[in-house]
Order: C-alpha cells, then structure tokens, then sequence
C-alpha cells in the first residue's frame, strides 16, 4: 500500500467492481479500448484478476470515503536477448481515472507517488510512457514528472476502426525519465 496526502495507492479488492465499472465503461482515449467494460459481472471478473497483481496493479482510491477513481500499473519489460540477470530494471507505467475526478491533480498525485515506488522499492533505473498525440493531459503529466520526450512514432499503433473497419493509426509520443534524475532532481 502507497499513501499520499489525499489518496491509497493499494491492491484491488473484489468490493471496487462497481466503481472500475465506472471509468472503465466508456474509454477516454483510444489506447484503453480493448479495456471497455459492458457489465458489472465483467468489472467482477477483471478485479479479481487485476487482485492477483499486489505489486503492479494498484487501485487509486480516495482516502476520505474509500472510492476507487482509477488505477496505475506497470511491470517490469521483458529482458531481451538474455541481457542481465533476468529481471529487468525498466517500466512502462499505465494510468487512468474517471471522467470526474480529472483535472484534480489525482493522477499527478498517484503517478509521483508510483514513480518513487519503482525506483526505490522496485528497482527502476528507467520509466518511460506512451502517450497519443492527442491525449493532452497525459502529456502535461508526463513533463510534471520531470519526463521528457523521447519520441514521436507517426501513424505507430492502431486501438479502433474507422467506419469501414479499416484501422485507425495513430501518432504516439514517447516519454521516459531515468532514475539518477529523478532523485537528483526530484519533481515536487
């Protein structure tokens, strides 16, 4: 469990079905598409799954009243090529919250709370972040964090159809910071 001034950062419970019902029924950006939810029973479903992951999968939660507004995950990238000793030391974090609560320094809130986890208990050396382009928020939040923009992948991914069913490329920013900055020049 994670605790910061006005939230808990903690492992889903199967009590927090209506609430992950609630953000995840209608995605905000395409990226959480394939996420959508169309019932209560699959919100049930996907909370005790997502309860099995304590370590990178954690429920945002309002400390006054308990509700949950979201959540923020990430696991460690798979090693490649038997670099290392098998575990490796970069993370791409994914975060989401409900309509309502936006705006309200939440995210910012949970994520640099998040952040410190990795790097100091988890043992990040590099976090980095994919953001569409036109997903705004998530991009003053990733510069808030002190991540800077790596990238620009033009027409990188598809998460929905057009009309036709033909898919919807879209452009993605990449966004990282490396642990030596963000305990030598720690956001506030």
């Amino acid at each position: 469990m994670i605790e910061t001034e006005r939230l808990i950062l903690r492992t889903f419970v199967l009590d927090d079905a209506e609430d992950v019902f609630e953000y995840l029924r209608e995605s905000l950006v395409n990226c959480f598409a394939d996420m959508r939810l169309d019932s209560l029973d699959a919100a049930r479903s996907l909370v005790e799954r997502r309860s099995r992951d304590p370590e990178y999968c954690l429920a945002i939660v309002l400390k006054d009243g308990g509700k949950v507004i979201g959540e923020i995950g990430a696991h460690p990238d798979p090693c490649e090529h038997g670099e290392g000793n098998g575990a490796s030391d970069t993370f791409s974090p994914c975060w989401m919250l409900t309509k309502r609560y936006h705006g309200k320094g939440y995210a910012y809130e949970a994520a640099h709370a998040f952040f410190d986890y990795l790097f100091i208990q988890k043992g990040a050396r590099r976090i980095y972040a994919y953001t569409e382009v036109d997903n705004l928020s998530s991009q003053r939040l990733c510069r808030r964090l002190g991540m800077r923009q790596e990238g620009l992948f033009n027409e990188f991914i598809s998460f929905v159809n057009d009309e036709n069913g033909n898919p919807v490329y879209e452009d993605t920013m990449e966004w990282a910071i490396l642990k030596r900055e963000w305990i030598g020049d720690r956001p506030s």
